[in-house]
């Protein structure tokens, strides 16, 4: 049975294929040529992909980046589709499956969410689910940045504390759009936010997330 990581890898590649190595993303100034390396360079060149979250490192990781995006567009789509070399960690399922799973997911939508005609893509219970499950244990980091209390809730009641504080600020909505606005794309995630409207405005702009996530 495919795994959740590995559907949204092929997902992603063929987003990334079918809109051209110039189409505008969610990530910055990144076209879709810069998020296909990024990808790959996370995912095999672990001497370099350390920049990602070391501020030491980020000039070696922006050099090779800059490398991988010259190469061809079709080469990098492939990269990503057939996956990590079998020495990677990434090769591993059971770490492929943690690490990549909402990584892919969320840049799938980067591309998808980028476009004027987007619409939101259904996900099936278990999917929902998995995420959720990864953003309950990733929310406190993910929501460091808020700049006061931040609650995740799911539209059953289920809740995340992502961040302690006063005055609170309640964000509801599918775990999909909840990981996408815990993920820093709060312009196009799909929920309801309850609280102060100064909070609520702050809230919308703070910079959630992971440094190059």
């Amino acid at each position: 049975m495919s795994t959740h990581a590995k559907r949204e890898r092929l997902l992603l590649a063929d987003l990334l294929e079918s809109s051209g190595p110039a189409a505008a993303t969610l990530c910055g100034d990144w076209t879709t040529r810069d998020l296909a390396a990024h990808v790959v360079v996370r995912e095999r060149r672990a001497d370099a992909a350390g920049g990602i979250l070391l501020g030491a490192l980020k000039p070696r990781l922006e050099r090779v980046q800059a490398e991988f995006a010259e190469k061809p567009y079709e080469e990098l789509i492939q990269l990503i589709r057939t996956g990590p070399p079998r020495l990677s960690p990434y090769a591993i399922k059971q770490v492929d499956e943690a690490a990549n799973t909402v990584e892919f997911f969320v840049h799938a939508e980067d591309v998808r969410r980028a476009q004027p005609d987007w619409t939101p893509r259904p996900l099936d219970r278990v999917f929902e689910d998995a995420l959720w499950a990864r953003l309950e244990r990733a929310a406190k980091v993910l929501g460091r940045k808020a700049p006061q209390g931040l609650v995740l809730r799911r539209p059953d009641g289920q809740t995340a504390v992502a961040r302690r504080g006063a005055p609170v600020v309640t964000v509801t909505g599918e775990p999909g759009e909840l990981t996408l606005f815990a993920f820093g794309r709060q312009e196009v995630a799909q929920v309801d936010l309850e609280g102060e409207k100064e909070a609520v405005e702050r809230v919308r702009s703070a910079p959630l997330g992971l440094p190059g996530a």
